[in-house]
């Protein structure tokens, strides 16, 4: 259900993120389809191979591919690899924590979009991706503004009456980011702000 909410979100439905407190939100997915203000200095950092985790509809895979840099997008929801695909990037639907093709051999790995949050436990999910970067390889993260309260909450998907099964989702300032960076095994890490959006390169 959970995944198909979020299919239909990336179509223009009209989809909520409600937490356990009864606190709703939209879930505007669709801006994801096109590029953001921000991207370019994520672009930018990109000098080699990239894996694009919770690629999304792809706006990154198909800009880096424009730019000829080899780049994967994996998603955990089909309708999301279709887009990217449709629009000429390619992706698979993978798990990160699962099997990702070229583990160990990535220049750079993305997590954009807020995606630190994925699985809900952020310290798990660095050690993951630098398990998928190559040595001296670089991580690439998007986070929440210095001096965000980092946390984990409990939230899902919601369509009119149509809801979603429950799931970790994490909030993490940028300046958490760094501190989880070093225990994951990330020796160097700096932080830029651009368009408003805070960024994390970690080494």
């Amino acid at each position: 259900m959970m995944g198909r909410l979020y299919a239909d979100s990336l179509s223009g439905v009209a989809t909520e993120i409600e937490y356990l407190d009864g606190t709703r939100r939209p879930l505007e997915a669709t801006r994801w389809r096109e590029p953001i203000d921000g991207d370019e200095s994520v672009l930018d950092r990109c000098a080699g191979p990239t894996l694009d985790v919770g690629s999304g509809p792809g706006r990154l895979i198909v800009a880096l591919t424009r730019r000829g840099i080899p780049a994967l997008g994996i998603d955990i929801t089909p309708r999301a690899v279709r887009l990217t695909r449709r629009a000429g990037g390619p992706a698979l639907v993978r798990d990160v924590f699962g099997d990702v093709p070229g583990s160990g051999t990535w220049a750079t790995a993305l997590l954009a979009d807020g995606n630190i949050g994925i699985g809900g436990n952020p310290g798990a999910l660095l050690l993951r991706i630098r398990e998928l970067v190559r040595p001296g390889g670089e991580a690439v993260v998007e986070a929440e503004p210095p001096g965000t309260d980092s946390r984990v909450d409990r939230v899902r998907l919601r369509r009119a009456d149509a809801v979603g099964g429950w799931f970790g989702w994490a909030t993490v300032s940028v300046t958490d980011v760094v501190r989880l960076a070093v225990a994951g095994g990330f020796t160097t890490a700096d932080c830029w702000r651009e368009a408003g959006r805070w960024f994390a390169g970690l080494r």
